[in-house]
């Protein structure tokens, strides 16, 4: 058990955490009567993945290369968790009373954040993890879709869940960004 809080302490999990917190209340407490925009959730669930992205690579990545512990799986569930916690805390919110999205955009929406952090530490290090998440979002909210397919798979985020190629980009991103950081590690 002390090596779980030991990890999670050489991971940022408490200030990760405490950031998380810290938006869902600043989201319920700015929340009004009606119901939240799309570009709210998924600004609210890109900083949530965001603050915890941080932790996904320790304090030196030289000493988990060569660790005699085997680290794939411990990334794995570690990407799964910043999803699971992300999404949780706006269904926590939105469990409250807020009106935000439906569960199913909130948890799809999760999955694909968090599987863009995960290439982003494989790519560019934990501390720049946030890159591809907040850059997707950016470009997404701030940049009109191409049409058809293509505008699918860009604009996943603010699509309706109810179209095969909006569902399928996230979770196909998670299982990239999972598998890819599972096996790299975070780039050091």
């Amino acid at each position: 058990m002390r090596w779980l809080i030991l990890h999670a302490r050489s991971r940022q999990v408490p200030v990760s955490a405490a950031a998380v917190a810290l938006v869902a209340l600043a989201l319920r407490a700015l929340g009004g009567p009606e119901p939240a925009s799309l570009g709210t959730v998924v600004l609210v669930l890109t900083a949530n993945v965001a603050a915890a992205s941080v932790g996904l690579g320790g304090w030196d990545p030289a000493l988990e290369r060569t660790a005699a512990i085997r680290w794939a799986p411990r990334r794995a569930a570690h990407v799964l968790l910043i999803g699971a916690v992300a999404s949780a805390a706006l269904l926590a919110v939105q469990a409250t009373g807020a009106r935000l999205a439906p569960a199913e955009v909130v948890i799809r929406t999760s999955a694909g954040l968090v599987g863009l952090a995960a290439l982003g530490a494989a790519l560019f290090g934990a501390q720049l993890a946030w890159i591809l998440p907040t850059g997707w979002l950016g470009f997404t909210l701030l940049m009109p879709p191409p049409g058809g397919v293509v505008g699918e798979v860009v604009g996943w985020m603010v699509y309706s869940p109810s179209t095969t190629v909006s569902t399928a980009t996230p979770w196909a991103l998670l299982a990239a960004g999972t598998v890819v950081y599972a096996a790299a590690g975070p780039r050091g």
